[in-house]
């Protein structure tokens, strides 16, 4: 065989190790007794225990939230010491949960948006304005494993997908608002990006 051919075919082998290597590399740890995540395109009743955040409220274009709250939290996290976590968590207003069938990418309204701390002993010296320190209770949730680009419409399309499952299972009945959980680094490639799109149930 030809070297470069060799070197061809060890390059190509290398390239999703190296996405491995990259993927373990960027993601952050889980708050202290969450599950994991659940994988794409399984939806699964998930149990979450109690839990903190520092929390920014989003007015505006929904698809922007996440988005548009970063830079704030990052500084709240940052001016206090506080490690990152993942999953990030988007809550959604309770319009979401109709059905959108056309999709509506301009969806308005308030979505809060927060960086979870490693436990409920976290406790920031200085709150900037804008942010707030929640704690959540406990909770059951309806969930989807999702796999591929943080999109406006990709959380519409799974929460179809949830409701149609709730349809199916009318024992679950939604308890709360809609949120997505995004699990990784921008530096991860849009295809390997792993999220969830859950809704409270009992």
């Amino acid at each position: 065989m030809k070297p470069q051919i060799t070197l061809l075919i060890v390059g190509l082998l290398a390239i999703p190790v190296l996405g491995l290597m990259i993927y373990r590399a960027a993601s952050a740890p889980l708050p202290d007794g969450f599950p994991q995540p659940t994988p794409n395109g399984k939806i699964e009743v998930k149990q979450y225990p109690a839990y903190r955040s520092g929390t920014y409220t989003h007015k505006g274009k929904l698809s922007q939230a996440a988005n548009e709250s970063f830079r704030p939290l990052y500084q709240h996290i940052s001016s206090n010491g506080i490690g990152m976590t993942a999953p990030v968590e988007a809550r959604y207003p309770s319009i979401t949960l109709q059905e959108s069938p056309n999709g509506k990418p301009d969806e308005v309204g308030n979505a809060e948006v927060s960086f979870l701390y490693r436990n409920e002993t976290v406790q920031p010296k200085q709150i900037a304005q804008g942010i707030k320190v929640e704690n959540h209770p406990a909770v059951k949730v309806l969930s989807i494993g999702i796999r591929g680009p943080y999109t406006y419409m990709s959380y519409q399309e799974n929460l179809e997908r949830l409701r149609a499952w709730l349809a199916q299972h009318p024992s679950y009945v939604v308890s709360g608002l809609p949120r997505r959980f995004f699990y990784d680094s921008p530096f991860i490639p849009d295809p390997f990006k792993r999220s969830e799109v859950q809704v409270p149930i009992k």
